[in-house]
């Protein structure tokens, strides 16, 4: 037994059999006497274990512990606290379990607790770390909501959540009559869910006076904050040993390879601790994990092995936070490399880091309405983010800040906070979901920083095109059916169209297919050739869209027949596929079909393989994905985009790349603007089917170009009775009807 267990009476194996170990009367005496002096816990009403007065020490020891009582005293009389601190402070951890005591003092007659996180790995990982501090058990008293995967009940007490999944419980309980505390975390991340609940919350509050909004944020948004929700208190934490910073600006031009140098040179110096290295996108990220498993088996072997972990913040299943079996390792493995991106500050959970490398820049998504496309666009991260890496080293007197940009750079060229995800991202979503709010009162949001206009028309304009408005702007039918489904408004069309055309189940596979992570891993350098030798067999001659129907029941005839997961993370890695993404699809798929059956939509029996189902999966991906559409214009791979002037290529991973067959006409999901202009998932449709399925006002808004003179002679060659009815159609919906439609409530 550990020594803090012998100096605590009440260890959870003493608390529960010690009385009963007793035969005499004098110590059945002492030993009730022992009982009545045990702590119980108010969450649960069992004595706490001897775990919870180790993990209360580690608490004490945090810097927010300091300003406990001023957050209480603040809580009790004020609607609105916001607390400003760095990271690791122990805001994350601690605020959300100070609510909860305040929740169970008046006996949760308003409701629990809710903490908002904008990544789902933080989320999940929160929620294990505070029911272990909390000493209750996980799903219960305290649990975790992330898109599709529910760890909760309905007696849950503290509950951690994606800001999105906050946003969608919104629709069915708009004034969030269940929560008495909702805190908003990580708010300087400025995704467009935290900044559509800040809008939101403002009339939500004056509606109930009883809620309380707690706002976690960087000390960089406090005064924006502040100005916002007016003259609300601040509880400030600040914390954070001396870090030695080294700017190693001469090697900005090669700082890929300068990180690589520097990691070695860290690990051949003999010096403990962690690296942490932040790089500007995920692409960078798996070329250094090559790059140093493939070197780093050639270091020293008495140095101890380098393990290398990559950590995505989009995924779940790529957190990292050092338990007892990997610190037991470590004094083997002696060093961890974590690499990772923006936004992934959040999932570095160890204490053990003393060396951060930090590039300074970060490859960002910007949408551009006029070409509805992403640019991936390289610039510099914000000082804010700069100042949060450096406090990952806050808790080590002997940190090391590798900085490879000057100081000048951070001084001229960051700004001070990154822009908010609404200024430079599609805004379809949001504006679906505001309207479904609009219905209960709740449209008109403040935000915080007003979206562009343009953006706002386009996306008004494309769920037009969705049939998800009605000719007064509000929300048509299939525009509430639509925002039910937790997907792109295109996907979430796609899928009611299926309905129409009987392939639902096989609209359901592709929707659950694209929304997880892709299913492909990343082929290790010299195995290419076998890599497509396997995926070959997947292939569909109809397009992308059907291999991904091929992976996933061939992954789920393995599930099925296998005797143990071991057989299918082998099968999985015998054919190069990613098989933690199949397990998400898997989940994904089954929530959609859950949605399905609950707004009982028509579901047909599966019938992959046949020619009539090929069409009718054609045309359901048409009905949401017609604004998608490029065309092979000199017969090489060349595809122009209907919509504007981009010329893009097919992804090497498309099928029909490793064909070699090149359809003319093809719909794709995805497009960015990046040095490889690539068009990813791509299935062949005909110009007949796209003119029979595009609302004819989108047709008729098309900028002039070759393809749409072929699609103008496409229409010529239409029956008369069909170009009577597009006419007809054209009349009832021009172009002239659209703007008027497209008004923010």
């Amino acid at each position: 037994m550990e020594e803090a267990e012998l100096e605590c009476p009440d260890s959870a194996s003493e608390k529960r059999y010690f009385p009963e170990s007793l035969d005499s009367s004098d110590g059945e005496e002492e030993g009730i006497l022992a009982c009545e002096d045990l702590e119980l816990n108010p969450f649960d009403g069992l004595p706490y274990s001897s775990r919870y007065y180790k993990l209360l020490k580690e608490r004490e020891d945090l810097p927010i512990w300091k300003e406990k009582y001023s957050f209480m005293e603040n809580l009790l009389q004020n609607q609105i606290v916001i607390v400003s601190g760095d990271a690791k402070c122990g805001k994350s951890s601690q605020v959300p379990q100070w609510c909860a005591e305040y929740c169970l003092s008046i006996h949760y007659q308003h409701g629990g607790v809710v903490c908002t996180q904008v990544h789902k790995p933080t989320a999940v990982q929160l929620a294990l770390r505070v029911a272990d501090e909390m000493d209750v058990n996980i799903g219960h008293e305290v649990g975790y909501v992330i898109p599709f995967e529910n760890c909760c009940t309905s007696e849950t007490i503290l509950r951690y959540c994606t800001d999105d999944m906050l946003q969608r419980e919104m629709m069915s309980s708009p004034f969030l009559g269940t929560y008495g505390v909702i805190i908003l975390d990580d708010v300087h991340e400025r995704s467009i869910a935290t900044d559509v609940l800040l809008g939101l919350l403002k009339d939500v509050l004056l509606a109930r006076p009883e809620l309380k909004l707690i706002i976690n944020s960087s000390p960089h948004l406090v005064s924006k904050l502040s100005s916002y929700y007016g003259n609300v208190p601040l509880v400030e934490v600040r914390k954070q040993h001396p870090v030695e910073v080294v700017h190693l600006s001469s090697a900005q031009k090669e700082s890929f390879e300068s990180i690589l140098r520097l990691i070695f040179e860290i690990h051949q110096s003999g010096e403990k601790g962690d690296i942490v290295v932040f790089l500007a996108c995920e692409q960078d990220i798996e070329k250094a994990y090559e790059i140093i498993c493939q070197e780093g088996s050639n270091l020293n072997p008495d140095l101890g092995e380098l393990v290398v972990i990559p950590l995505y913040p989009k995924e779940k299943c790529a957190l990292f936070k050092p338990n007892d079996e990997t610190e037991k390792r470590c004094q083997v493995y002696q060093r961890r490399v974590l690499l990772t991106a923006s936004s992934g500050e959040s999932l570095i959970w160890s204490n053990t880091v003393k060396f951060v490398i930090d590039v300074g820049v970060e490859r960002r998504k910007v949408y551009n309405p006029r070409i509805r496309a992403d640019s991936l666009v390289t610039q510099p991260i914000s000082r804010n983010q700069a100042d949060m890496r450096k406090q990952l080293l806050g808790s080590s007197s002997s940190g090391k800040l590798f900085c490879l940009y000057s100081e000048e750079f951070a001084s001229k060229d960051m700004r001070p906070l990154k822009p908010a995800e609404m200024q430079e991202a599609n805004l379809t979503s949001m504006v679906l979901f505001l309207k479904r709010i609009d219905i209960a009162g709740l449209g008109h949001c403040d935000f915080i920083n007003r979206p562009a206009p343009e953006s706002l028309m386009q996306a008004l304009e494309d769920l037009d095109y969705l049939a998800a408005l009605d000719n007064d702007g509000n929300l048509s039918e299939f525009g509430i059916i639509m925002s039910e489904f937790p997907l792109d408004p295109q996907l979430s069309k796609s899928i009611l169209a299926s309905c129409e055309f009987d392939c639902v189940e096989e609209m359901l596979t592709i929707a659950a297919m694209v929304t997880a992570p892709n299913c492909f891993s990343n082929v290790p350098h010299g195995a290419e050739e076998a890599a497509l030798t396997r995926w070959k067999t997947f292939l569909h001659p109809e397009g992308d869209h059907f291999t991904l129907i091929n992976i996933y029941k061939a992954y789920q005839d393995i599930a099925l027949n296998s005797t143990s997961e071991h057989c299918v993370e082998k099968w999985c890695h015998d054919y190069f596929l990613n098989c933690c993404a199949l397990r998400m699809a898997d989940v994904i798929r089954a929530e959609l079909l859950e949605i399905v059956k609950r707004i009982e939509l028509p579901c047909a029996e599966p019938a992959f393989g046949s020619k009539e189902n090929a069409l009718n999966i054609k045309k359901a991906l048409l009905s949401g994905y017609f604004m998608q559409i490029a065309r092979d214009v000199d017969g090489s791979g060349n595809y122009l985009m209907l919509t504007h002037k981009q010329v893009a290529q097919l992804h090497p991973l498309s099928g029909y790349s490793v064909t070699k067959k090149l359809p003319e006409w093809v719909l794709f999901h995805k497009f960015s603007i990046a040095e490889n202009n690539y068009i990813r998932i791509t299935s062949e449709i005909s110009p007949e089917l796209f003119m029979q399925l595009a609302p004819p006002y989108y047709f008729s808004n098309l900028p002039p170009s070759e393809s749409k003179d072929i699609l103008h002679q496409v229409v010529d060659h239409l029956s008369p009775l069909s170009t009577m009815k597009k006419d007809q159609k054209m009349c009832e919906k021009c172009p002239e009807t659209t703007e008027p439609r497209c008004t923010v409530q």
